[in-house]
């Protein structure tokens, strides 16, 4: 168990990679070079990207920090697989750390906060496919539960940047310089390392088809937003009416014009395309593809012109944050309440765990019907169960 850290110096000293900007020459083969050297285990130029694309494009600014602020706020429990007093002492030591752990960023220490901080921190993980936590442990002073006298111990978990670590080997390991190839690896119980879904490499994908025809449709409104001018005259050139002529038409505004001996007109030259333009279809294209990855609706809610599909799209928000609860108790009931529990408790089998309680359940009103009807057909469902099902904690009299 890890009490001490050098790996925030290693962090703070280490900001050559973050200088590097890997939008400015972003192409098809660029991206297509970052992708595969991701699956190949060299992280950090894919890492870099998708941090970038996700901060600075406005469609997936607001998304991603939907999906993971929604399952940051959902409310957690401590739950025990019986009523024993061994699950009690376990439960009451959970809780202890949870309610006093503390959650920073390793390279932005201004970052700060408590658990909903660490929820959204792993969510990183359905974008960037890996969220990595350096967990330093804190020893508190003993506390009294039924009658036993018991450490307790919280932690400060450091939400480590994902260029920071390789995964050649399968299994990601620290950095420690740029120039860096194989890196350290992570000590058991010492780091908290999140599975996502990895979304952000289909949106960068998604992110290139959109901005290309954007930057295209920028400099087609840029050159003709406003129609060029001709001006023909039978004035000679250099002479005053001339250069009268010559006045007349750039006072007209029109970032294209010219003038032209012969005759006495002025006409505009319309250089706009005639029909619709195809950037703006693309580009929408491309944003209802990166809404429908993070959001969860469907190809079929995305064909639809006014964009609505209100319901599936709700089923698949519930669906997905009930997914996020899951997964995040998952992997912070394997990776941090077994170290927990095993340090105040030894090898006694594990009784108590953290439960991230999904309010969306569709059918939370149906379950509570039938569970009544089993009740009354005398079919006994431990407390446990319901407890898990329903988020309730219950509370027992000592």
């Amino acid at each position: 168990m890890k009490i001490k850290s050098e790996i925030q110096t290693l962090c703070q000293n280490r900001s050559r990679r973050q200088d590097f900007n890997p939008i400015r020459l972003l192409t098809a083969e660029t991206l297509t070079r970052q992708l595969d050297a991701f699956h190949r285990g060299e992280l950090w130029p894919a890492a870099l990207l998708w941090d970038a694309i996700e901060r600075r494009d406005d469609l997936l600014k607001g998304v991603a920090a939907k999906r993971k602020k929604a399952v940051a706020r959902l409310p957690w429990t401590i739950l025990t697989t019986d009523d024993s007093a061994e699950a009690r002492q376990q439960q009451e030591a959970l809780r202890f750390f949870y309610n006093n752990l503390r959650c920073t960023g390793a390279i932005d220490r201004n970052e700060r906060g408590s658990f909903a901080l660490l929820v959204k921190q792993m969510m990183d993980a359905v974008g960037k496919k890996y969220a990595v936590h350096e967990i330093v442990y804190q020893i508190h002073g003993n506390c009294f539960t039924d009658g036993c006298a018991r450490a307790l111990i919280s932690a400060e978990f450091r939400f480590v940047p994902l260029w920071y670590f390789e995964n050649y080997t399968g299994l990601l390991r620290f950095l420690p310089g740029d120039m860096a190839r194989e890196g350290i690896s992570l000590e058991e119980g010492a780091w908290l390392v999140t599975v996502g879904d990895g979304l952000m490499e289909a949106c960068s994908i998604a992110y290139l088809f959109k901005h290309l025809p954007l930057r295209d449709w920028l400099i087609y409104c840029d050159r003709n937003g406003m129609p060029g001018v001709k001006g023909v005259t039978d004035a000679v050139p250099g002479t005053p009416q001339w250069e009268m002529a010559k006045q007349a038409v750039e006072a007209f505004g029109a970032e294209f014009n010219a003038l032209m001996s012969t005759g006495s007109d002025l006409q505009a030259i319309d250089l706009t395309s005639r029909g619709v333009l195809p950037y703006p279809a693309l580009v929408d294209r491309m944003d209802r593809a990166m809404a429908a990855l993070w959001c969860g609706s469907d190809l079929s809610t995305m064909s639809r012109g006014n964009g609505v599909g209100a319901s599936m799209q709700a089923g698949g928000q519930n669906l997905l944050e009930q997914d996020d609860a899951a997964i995040i108790s998952e992997v912070l009931n394997e990776q941090v309440d077994r170290y927990v529990l095993n340090y105040l408790f030894g090898d006694a089998p594990v009784k108590a765990y953290l439960s991230l309680q999904s309010t969306q359940s569709d059918n939370f009103l149906w379950d509570l019907e039938l569970y009544e009807r089993l009740a009354k057909l005398g079919v006994q469902i431990p407390a446990n169960d319901l407890c898990e099902h329903f988020g309730v904690r219950i509370f027992t009299k000592s």
